[in-house]
């Protein structure tokens, strides 16, 4: 069965599951890079190297902004060529992309070290987390064209119909970070060093996996050197696809620098170093989440397009049911452990697993509803309302949260700073309930007209 009729006739649950596993599993092994270096720096440097690294955050956020903003666009534009059968037109964009990836990165690095000591102070390091930041971001930034390369054309791998290969890809990364952490951290007594170097020498890696794929490899699509001299209509139609995303991830590097200010004003170092930990952890329930509602994109998509509401409907019902099942979960297992969860990354500073428990326990309270916020955001973006999936997005990440964070820890002191998230999570999810519940009277009420 061709993927067309697949997606028209294949049964709702079955096209989810075949859909969202691999990208599920993408998406975790993706969140492990930033678990497995707070915990291998909590354990073996500690608390204030932890803290040091959170500093950085935004700035990790910004490189992989980049390789969102090629990749996701690129992938993109290369699926609606692929779909017109212009082979030689996708392989134009896939040197295009690798071109953009390359200075962009490039133009990052430079800019990124030569500004990087007020950076780190506008990102809230202190005199005691700012050697730390530093060592950890400048190996970061110096790497940045040889982590994205990799970043930047997975997505390219998933789109030319390769999503085992993608996942691969990412697992090798991940599974060499494991590795390399432990070793440059506790054995060559690297510091905070040692947890960037492993970053980047796992993600290079997978660049030059990625690069033997479409150069050597039995990839559909080929990277050539004919294709890599930019053109104007290629790299316009990438960055317009790839904005969204690539903005999502500037917002979160603006909540992580409100989130880092009022941290050390009502906390501290400490309190930086425990929001790492929930920001990592929050993210890895998050990531199954994310590829649940990647896995039913394309069904919804298709059958919008051909009419079937029916299709639709179950869809958004399967996936919302799916994922607010990881989002409750979640809730319930940071609700009872965790105390737990947080010492998994340091054993022995008491007040750092006192304030993050507490931390987690309050920012994830009302974690239940987020799948729910999740799904109905993504039915957006999937039947082309990309303005309504943007605002619900911004709106738990931006709109809601920011506000928050800077008014409620004037009344509740640190704890306000937990509980914007929690009434932030919970306020969206309302707000995307009733869009969703609009959309679909909506809908009805066309179709009663037109038929």
């Amino acid at each position: 069965m061709d993927s067309s009729k697949e997606l028209a006739n294949e049964k709702i649950g079955k096209l989810l599951l075949k859909f969202s596993i691999p990208a599920v599993i993408g998406m975790l092994v993706n969140a492990m890079y930033s678990v497995v270096d707070r915990i291998f720096v909590g354990r073996g440097v500690g608390s204030l190297a932890l803290s040091g690294v959170a500093i950085t955050f935004p700035i990790t956020n910004v490189i992989m902004a980049i390789g969102m903003l090629v990749g996701t666009g690129a992938a993109a534009v290369i699926s609606i060529k692929l779909g017109k059968k212009d082979k030689n037109g996708a392989e134009k964009v896939i040197g295009n992309a690798y071109t953009m990836t390359v200075i962009l990165s490039i133009l990052l690095s430079i800019l990124g070290i030569i500004f990087l000591n007020p950076i780190l102070k506008l990102l809230g390091a202190s005199s005691e987390t700012f050697i730390y930041a530093k060592q950890f971001a400048i190996i970061l930034l110096a790497g940045a064209v040889l982590q994205n390369v990799g970043f930047g054309l997975n997505p390219l791998m998933r789109s030319e119909g390769a999503p085992k290969m993608a996942m691969l890809t990412m697992l090798i990364g991940a599974i060499l970070n494991v590795m390399i952490n432990p070793l440059l951290i506790f054995v060559f007594k690297f510091g905070v060093r040692g947890s960037a170097f492993a970053t980047v020498i796992s993600q290079t890696v997978c660049s030059v996996w990625i690069l033997l794929y479409f150069t050597r490899g039995k990839s559909l699509l080929k990277l050539r050197r004919k294709n890599m001299k930019l053109k104007k209509v290629i790299v316009r139609e990438i960055i317009a696809i790839g904005m969204s995303p690539f903005a999502m991830q500037i917002a979160a590097s603006i909540v992580t620098i409100a989130f880092n200010t009022t941290l050390k004003r009502y906390g501290g170092d400490l309190a930086i170093a425990a929001y790492s930990l929930i920001t990592s952890i929050t993210v890895l329930i998050l990531m199954p989440l994310i590829g649940i509602n990647q896995g039913a994109q394309p069904i919804i998509g298709y059958n919008y397009g051909a009419k079937d509401m029916i299709r639709v409907k179950k869809t958004l019902v399967y996936a919302t049911i799916a994922a607010s099942c990881v989002s409750i979960i979640g809730f319930i297992l940071v609700q009872l452990f965790a105390t737990q969860i947080i010492s998994i990354f340091n054993t022995s500073d008491t007040r750092l697993i006192s304030i993050g428990s507490n931390g987690l326990s309050i920012y994830l309270k009302m974690f239940a509803f987020v799948g729910m916020q999740a799904s109905f955001s993504n039915y957006f973006q999937s039947i082309g309302k990309a303005k309504h999936s943007m605002f619900l997005s911004l709106s738990r990440q931006i709109i809601l949260l920011i506000p928050l964070v800077l008014i409620l820890p004037n009344f509740f002191g640190l704890n306000g700073v937990w509980i914007a998230g929690a009434v932030s999570d919970i306020t969206s999810a309302l707000v995307a309930a009733i869009f969703i519940v609009v959309e679909m009277k909506n809908n009805s009420q066309v179709k009663s007209l037109t038929s």
